[in-house]
């Protein structure tokens, strides 16, 4: 496939913010894609060159993109750099720049979906000496070969910022779509989107198409569920017996495409799997070794009596611990680390892999666990924000290992002996745990847990994990299987604070006096329904100036200060990358903010490098809160 029929792709997507029109576009997209360029669409239509729990990055600075650019287009760089201020977006400079400069060099080679996504993921192999102009002149070879508009979203794929609005619900429903075209029939061709009808109106194209297409029910097949739909896969001549049969099957076909992509987080394969094997094959989807899991997510609950009401009785609890969570992957003597985040931290926890080789009699499982810090000297659980600089720490590793100690606390088991245990209860799951984990304190245990059906128990188990230090208690289902990536009724946590809110730095303003060398008050913001950013207030409190106090107002600058995307006077745009946790004293309705919500005194506690973008709150969470809020209030 030409690049350019992908970029055209792009502008339909970003003209229109209709989820269903999203989605039509990207199915289309996907009906016309060959089965060999299927994977590279997949990752590509969401700005990516390789999956999400890949170790491999792009891993190129704005600094790299604006020489490229100067290269390409024979502009100087101090002049790119100029438009780069000028419109905050190397996307749009790009474009903008090869728009004005012509040169014979510029457009000479067409480019193909399969050149730019192999060139694109070379970028991740180059290292070393000299690396700098190699990735300069690697992408100035694609510029110079792109039209003005293939350049910006070249660009913007580079610096993962596409910004063409296809969230996993689009897409999970457009290869819905696009692979079993048995449900167009049912549903009717969809009408046009309004990108579409601008567009033919423009080429003077006007078709002339119905709501409805008329099915000649003498030519199809008719099945009564979903589980027959692979026997007629390369057909679009189906029925289904009754219209309430074919939104059910719809919906198990949804949920089929969901385990798929829980059990690899990777569309690709999903859509790999949907193309080759069908319906069934996408349910004996499984998890893979080295292929980091989503986690479950667990709702709050406002006691130990609303705990139960949720989950049944008994129930168990569990201590929350103020850590981070690992998901340890074994296989024979190979072990490796992945945080929430699909991060991979093998090198930074030596410690940890030394104690599941000593401590864990399993050759082929992947458990999932709280890592948490303790004071050497007093034994005493720390807080969380004392030990996460481990996470990033890439030097003087066993030196961290000595000053900052932790203890795995492993809590479930997701794989053993080469078979998936998600579907199993919970209680067997941790029956297996009890097998394989040989515990030693302050090395590696099992979570402390006690199984109830009696509120007085649940409560002095409660306070007993609060006076330890931790965050609270988890209450688990005892016959609940394990859902990766869902907030179900599975289980709930009991904390004794109103919600922290998990939020990403999208701007900042540099600060004033002593200050002006740092930005300060930073702009954050929560996840929507389609997984966009939207603002929700700006937090300067909590932060410190002087180090050793907690997180500084120098530190984040110089998070920050590589990925700023545009700078008007005082206030600057940052590409989102650093979450934080805060609290705040309550949920205001807002116009100021995006998200139509504002935090009032919002204070920062913590950073979390353990979490990335995907992991911030989402507004769903915010209204609930407001909710919660509005009521404990009258």
């Amino acid at each position: 496939m030409d690049y350019s029929k992908l970029v055209e792709v792009y502008e339909k997507l970003s003209k229109t913010s209709k989820r269903l029109e999203k989605t039509a576009i990207v199915a289309e997209l996907l009906r016309e894609t060959k089965t060999e360029e299927a994977d590279k669409i997949t990752l590509l239509i969401n700005g990516r060159v390789f999956p999400e729990w890949s170790e491999q990055k792009i891993g190129v600075a704005s600094k790299i993109i604006s020489k490229a650019i100067a290269v390409a287009t024979g502009i100087a760089p101090e002049k790119v750099e100029q438009e780069w201020k000028k419109t905050g977006d190397l996307g749009d400079v790009a474009e903008n720049l090869i728009q004005k400069k012509k040169q014979a060099t510029l457009f000479s080679n067409k480019l193909s979906v399969t050149k730019v996504f192999t060139n694109l993921q070379k970028l991740a192999t180059i290292s070393g000496e000299g690396s700098v102009d190699q990735k300069v002149q690697l992408l100035a070879e694609l510029l110079t070969s792109a039209s003005p508009v293939e350049a910006k979203y070249l660009m913007r794929t580079v610096l993962e910022e596409l910004r063409v609005g296809v969230g996993e619900g689009s897409l999970r429903d457009a290869i819905a779509w696009s692979c079993f075209p048995q449900f167009v029939q049912l549903f009717g061709e969809r009408e046009e989107t309004e990108v579409e009808k601008e567009t033919e109106k423009k080429t003077e194209k006007v078709k002339q198409k119905s709501k409805k297409k008329e099915i000649d029910e003498s030519s199809c097949k008719k099945i009564e569920s979903i589980e027959e739909i692979d026997k007629y896969k390369h057909t679009d001549k189906l029925l289904f017996i009754s219209e309430e049969e074919a939104r059910l099957a719809y919906n198990k076909l949804i949920a089929a495409i969901d385990h798929g992509y829980n059990m690899t987080n990777d569309f690709s394969q999903v859509i790999a799997i949907a193309r080759e094997k069908g319906y069934k094959g996408l349910l004996a989807m499984d998890i893979q070794p080295f292929r980091p899991v989503q986690v479950m997510l667990y709702q709050k609950a406002k006691d130990i009596k609303d705990a139960f009401a949720t989950v049944g009785k008994p129930a168990a609890f569990e201590y929350k611990y103020d850590g981070f969570r690992i998901e340890c992957h074994i296989v024979g003597e190979k072990i490796k680390l992945y945080t929430r985040n699909f991060e991979e931290v093998t090198k930074q926890f030596p410690d940890v892999v030394e104690a599941v080789k000593k401590h864990v009699k399993c050759d082929n499982c992947i458990f999932d666990s709280e890592v948490v810090g303790f004071d050497p000297k007093t034994t005493q659980y720390v807080a969380f924000q004392k030990i996460s600089q481990r996470i990033k720490r890439k030097y003087e590793i066993e030196e961290a290992v000595k000053k900052l100690p932790v203890e795995v606390n492993v809590f479930d088991i997701l794989y053993c002996d080469g078979k998936s245990t998600i579907d199993k209860p919970f209680h067997e799951r941790r029956a297996i745990l009890s097998k394989i984990i040989h515990p030693k304190d302050r090395v590696i245990v099992l979570s402390r847990i006690m199984i109830t059906d009696k509120e007085e128990e649940a409560n002095k188990f409660y306070n007993e994990a609060l006076d330890k230090g931790n965050e609270g208690i988890m209450v688990k289902n005892l016959e609940a299987i394990y859902k990766p990536g869902s907030r179900v009724g599975f289980g709930v946590k009991v904390k004794p604070v109103m919600e922290s809110l998990d939020v990403a730095i999208v701007g900042a303003d540099w600060g004033e006096g002593k200050r002006s060398k740092w930005m300060t008050s930073f702009t954050v913001a929560i996840r929507d329904e389609e997984n966009k950013l939207v603002a929700i207030g700006k937090v300067g409190t909590g932060i410190k100036e002087l180090e050793g106090e907690g997180v500084t107002f120098a530190q984040l600058t110089e998070m920050l200060k590589d990925d700023v995307l545009d700078e008007k006077g005082k206030e600057v745009i940052v590409k989102p990358k650093v979450v934080i946790e805060v609290h705040y004293e309550e949920i205001q309705k807002s116009t100021t903010y995006s998200s139509g919500y504002a935090l009032r005194f919002p204070r920062l506690i913590r950073l979390r490098e353990d979490k990335g973008i995907k992991d911030c709150s989402t507004i769903e969470q915010v209204e609930e809160l407001y909710r919660e809020q509005r009521g404990r209030n009258g």
